[in-house]
């Protein structure tokens, strides 16, 4: 998979895991963090433009934050769902 393809497959599931996170699904939201990582794993590894560079690194940070703060609350799932909006839109830039 090329970095947009990545980016699009973890933003889906970050939309995903807001709408779980809504609903009490913690379950589900475990495994799709497990694969939310392994996405993120491979787009370490795959050639990305300078341009998404920051939002990259960024979303690192705040994904750590999510996957070892899962809470059951609109807060949580309004991050997600940022993130998912964000990285949808920056796409793109990849």
């Amino acid at each position: 998979m090329n970095a947009q393809d990545l980016i699009l497959n973890i933003a889906v599931n970050l939309g995903r895991l807001s709408r779980w996170a809504s609903e009490g699904k913690k379950a589900r939201i475990q495994q799709f963090l497990e694969e939310t990582e392994w996405y993120l794993k491979q787009l370490e590894n795959v050639p990305k433009s300078s341009r998404f560079q920051q939002t990259f690194i960024s979303f690192k940070q705040n994904f750590e934050n999510l996957k070892n703060n899962v809470r059951l609350d609109d807060e949580w799932a309004e991050d997600a769902l940022t993130w998912a909006n964000i990285l949808t839109h920056r796409a793109k830039l990849a």
